[in-house]
């Protein structure tokens, strides 16, 4: 803005603005003691304009030409103006001497945002057009801050116009190498920030609901800041300690306080409380309105319940005491701070009502308890009682049941918590490996849950007999320096190795598999519905059924296998999580409701399909992502050739999508069913991600069909009981229908297998398989049902798994029973074990003895119609089918049954189908082999009893 012109015109002192002035600048005018005359363009002094003007004069404004209108924006006593400067220098130095100076040498840097202009001898910074522009104004201090030194400022003048407000914090980077952003949140290296109720580092939220909320503070607030000693970042609001903001700032590095006034905050200046502080004084232990000091009067004890509590419960001792004042309900209690890894929240129970039933309810929750509504005895967010606790993910134990967001996932867990007596003692504690321990009178009850996302609170619900408790934990620990990574999968082996040495499953000639040996981490950017936990290493959905893209910020290198764990499925959605690849830079992108709305350099595997940019391009690839159960480990891997190929549980599902450009990044929607993955990686030594055969490795008596008997389709049982996959579960009600004794079956987990598409797939299951000596090929029960039955004590073990053949026979349900109770194929099951005539029409049983035909004798069973394939066993004209209502649904489904058999080499006649068949036999076999005939008693051994639905 250039010089205006001034004139003197008897006793008025006058200035014309000059044509550059526009709409929101604002214009000032001051007498100075010494009979100076100053006028301010934006908060700058013009310089003095008039020597000798005499005390007693009044401001005037000449609404002239282009001006309007004016608005008195500021009435109050001006601050001391700073001392002239050199001629053609407009910002005043941060040394600058100033009439109103405290005892410290702080001040405004003269180095600042391009909206910001310093004053006052570098002790007022204001943002000039304020009601047109709201950030580009930041300012940080002269100097770097002592350790114990509070840097504090007084919020001067605030607007209307726009929403947030002041940010707050320090820096690690000197003025002179800080390239001002538009907002200082947008710094991603060495810089802490306070924006609003939310503790940031380098750009990325590191907490939510701090005790204090800057956008909440009106003109005349004062906001100070302080880094202690020990390298803590402490905040003061109007002189009381907020408490520790956050830790570990760079020990002997420099920090300088930066100030953002952003939004609605205008102008501040420094204050004279300004400078060293008694540290004895730096902590106020007058409670906030939104939560208890970190540092307690008590002796001892480290933790206090959260002022926001059921509205039954009232606080006492300064928050360390909890008590029920009323009814049996509403009495949920919350940690003041977040639960830090392996510390332990305890308390003890020191009354009981015994006329109410129930217990106590303790369990970790992600939804702060500032959400819930302000001051204590009860927002309007608190709910009755725990399970009632979903607006975020919650665990918790009750009883001796597990549940998550009011679901149960376990019983029988570690000791009843209705048994707690006067003077018990609970305590909870959040593992390094993200698991949730409940302790009782001392003793850890083991895992109760796993998955646990890091920024948890500790909530309790004094429910039922337990009135009041107390916090005795006394041990608050520090910080862990480092996040230790998340343990290796342990159950996600491959599920198809082979038994037979000659076999290879391998894809020949493929490229050498890598595990990515570098420690990988979700992004920062990622769905709004996002927490990320254990070093971003896992992602959790906590709203809602979309928002939850999440991408891998290192990009997917050749021949490096990047995977991911399903952690958690919420079977209240339909569909699940999406994989696949971005080329575009993930760092600013603003990801949209689901990654199906990418419709810009985006590769995914949604269900079966293939889709590019939104459109899809393959049908039916690889196994169903959406019917993946928990524990499943998905990967993703570019070839040489920029290949992508899809891995499930280390089986390599060929190139879903050829020449990916390159540089990529792997991404993950966490969508529907699918609500927390974790990035994993194999421990050192695992099973090659080769495909090849490891049979020789294990112990023959552990297999079955080539399949680790061990190693059952579904979650492991710890996870999430009976959640498999749909299929397989319709599979089982079907069974259970049939109310076959249990005995006849094996235990889980070798209970079941299920061979429907998705489920093979994942298991990289090869569609043929050789077994006994000599060898013979079978087919696998592809779309059908394995419920395993027991082995004969009495036969040698080695019968099955390595001498005897295997095939199929076609069966009915009302003759189940009785093959099962007779132990084999023979006798006494003419209703379905037929041996259609070589020339004839097939029937359902067996012929009836003609006239002149004498009665077969005891010793000869009738012939038994097997087959290798179960394409042909399975056939209609073999396996009849009968209808059912399924009793979950109440939806009519048609189902049939057979046996899968061990046959003894030599025992059986090879020949030509004699079965009339409405599609063409099973192409993999020879026409002259598919069905196998025995009159051999004793030839056959029961293996399983198989089972498919439409």
């Amino acid at each position: 803005m250039g010089q205006p012109s001034w004139m003197n015109m008897g006793t008025t002192w006058t200035a014309s603005s000059p044509p550059s002035s526009k709409a929101g600048d604002t214009v000032g005018v001051v007498r100075r003691e010494d009979g100076t005359l100053h006028f301010f363009v934006n908060g700058m002094t013009q310089g003095p304009a008039a020597w000798n003007v005499p005390p007693g004069v009044y401001a005037v404004v000449d609404l002239y030409g282009q001006a309007a209108q004016a608005t008195i924006v500021d009435d109050v006593e001006v601050t001391p103006v700073p001392e002239p400067l050199p001629e053609g220098n407009n910002q005043v130095s941060p040394s600058s001497p100033s009439s109103g100076a405290g005892g410290s040498d702080l001040r405004f840097h003269q180095l600042h945002g391009s909206n910001a202009v310093i004053t006052n001898g570098g002790r007022t910074a204001l943002r000039h057009n304020c009601r047109s522009e709201f950030n580009d104004a930041i300012v940080i201090s002269n100097r770097a801050l002592r350790d114990g030194e509070l840097f504090e400022i007084v919020i001067q003048k605030m607007v209307d116009r726009w929403s947030g407000s002041i940010e707050a914090g320090v820096t690690a980077i000197r003025p002179e190498d800080l390239e001002f952003p538009n907002t200082m949140t947008d710094i991603d290296y060495d810089t802490w920030m306070l924006s609003g109720t939310a503790i940031m580092q380098d750009g990325n939220t590191m907490r939510n609901n701090y005790g204090c909320d800057l956008d909440a503070l009106g003109t005349g607030a004062r906001i100070g800041m302080m880094r202690t000693s020990k390298g803590d970042l402490h905040y003061f609001i109007n002189g009381q300690d907020q408490g520790a903001a956050c830790s570990g700032l760079p020990p002997g590095k420099e920090v300088y306080a930066v100030v953002d006034l952003y939004g609605q905050c205008v102008q501040v200046s420094i204050t004279n409380a300004t400078g060293p502080m008694d540290n004895s004084l730096a902590t106020s232990n007058t409670a906030t309105e939104k939560s208890f000091p970190l540092h307690s009067p008590v002796a001892g004890v480290a933790h206090r319940f959260h002022s926001i509590c059921g509205k039954n419960v009232t606080l006492e001792e300064d928050g360390t005491r909890a008590v029920r004042a009323a009814g049996y309900a509403h009495g949920l209690v919350f940690s003041t701070k977040e639960l830090k890894t392996e510390e332990v929240f305890e308390v003890k129970v020191e009354e009981l009502d015994e006329k109410w039933a129930g217990s106590l309810r303790i369990g970790l929750t992600t939804l702060a308890p500032g959400e819930m509504g302000p001051g204590a005895g009860g927002g309007p967010g608190v709910p009755p009682s725990l399970p009632e606790l979903r607006t975020k993910t919650t665990w918790m134990v009750s009883s001796c049941e597990v549940r998550r967001d009011g679901l149960l996932q376990r019983m029988n867990y570690g000791r009843n918590l209705e048994r707690l007596g006067v003077g018990s003692r609970v305590g909870i504690r959040r593992g390094a490996d993200d698991s949730m321990h409940i302790l009782v009178d001392g003793e850890d009850m083991g895992p109760a849950a796993t998955g646990i996302a890091k920024n948890v609170w500790a909530v309790l619900d004094l429910y039922g007999p337990v009135r009041s408790v107390s916090i005795v934990s006394s041990t608050r620990l520090e910080e862990p320096e480092g996040t230790q990574p998340p343990s290796p999968s342990s159950d996600t082996g491959s599920e198809g190795d082979e038994d037979d040495e000659d076999e290879e499953h391998g894809l020949g000639g493929e490229d050498h598999v890598s595990i990515m040996p570098t420690a990988l981490e979700f992004l920062e950017n990622h769905g709004k519905n996002i927490l990320l936990s254990n070093g971003n290493r896992t992602a959790t959905r906590v709203a809602s059924y979309n928002q939850g893209i999440v991408v891998i910020s290192q990009p997917l290198a050749p021949q490096l296998l990047v995977q991911v764990r399903i952690d958690f499925l919420n079977r209240q959605w339909t569909s699940s999580l999406v994989l696949g690849v971005i080329t575009c830079p993930p760092e600013r992108l603003n990801f949209p409701a689901s990654a199906c709305a990418l419709k810009r350099a985006a590769w995914l595997l949604r269900g079966h399909g293939v889709f590019h940019n939104g459109l899809k391009i393959c049908e039916k690839f690889g196994p169903n992502l959406d019917t993946c159960p928990e524990g499943t480990v998905l990967g993703l891997r570019l070839d040489s050739s920029g290949g992508l190929h899809l891995h499930v549980n280390g089986r390599d599902q060929g190139v879903a999508v050829p020449d990916v450009p390159q540089p990529c990044h792997a991404l993950v929607d966490l969508y529907g069913q699918c609500e927390q993955v974790t990035i994993v990686s194999p421990e050192p030594g695992a099973a090659s991600l080769k495909s090849t055969g490891t049979q020789g490795d294990m112990e023959k008596a552990d297999m079955v069909d080539g399949i680790k008997e061990s190693v059952c389709w579904g979650p492991p049982s710890a996870a999430s009981p009976l959640k498999s996959c749909e299929y397989h579960a319709l599979c089982s009600r079907f069974q259970e229908l049939l109310l076959l004794p249990e005995d006849y079956f094996m235990p889980q987990p070798k209970r079941s297998l299920c061979y429907c598409e998705s489920c093979r797939k994942m298991r990289g299951d090869e569609a043929h398989r050789r077994r006994g000596e000599p060898p013979r090929e079978y087919a696998l029960p592809f779309g059908w049902c394995r419920f395993n039955l027991r082995v004969n004590p009495h036969l040698e073990a080695g019968t099955l798994t390595k001498k005897w053949h295997m095939a199929y026979h076609g069966s009915n349900v009302a003759a189940i029973r009785r093959v099962l109770d007779r132990g084999e194929l023979g006798a006494g099951t003419a209703s379905i074990l037929s041996c259609r005539p070589l020339k004839g029409e097939p029937r359902g049983g067996f012929e009836e003895p003609g006239e002149n035909c004498a009665p077969p004798r005891e010793e000869q069973p009738p012939p038994v119609l097997l087959s290798p394939s179960l394409q042909y066993a399975g056939a209609e004209t073999l396996a009849s089918k009968v209808q059912f209502r399924d009793p979950k649904f109440q939806r009519t489904h048609q189902a049939q049954v057979a046996f899968q058999v061990c046959v003894r080499p030599g025992s059986y006649t090879p020949g030509p189908p004699s079965a009339i068949l409405r599609e063409p036999p099973d192409p993999h076999f020879s026409p002259a082999e598919l069905e196998w005939v025995t009159k051999e008693k004793g030839a056959t051994l029961l293996y399983a009893l198989l089972v498919r639905v439409e």
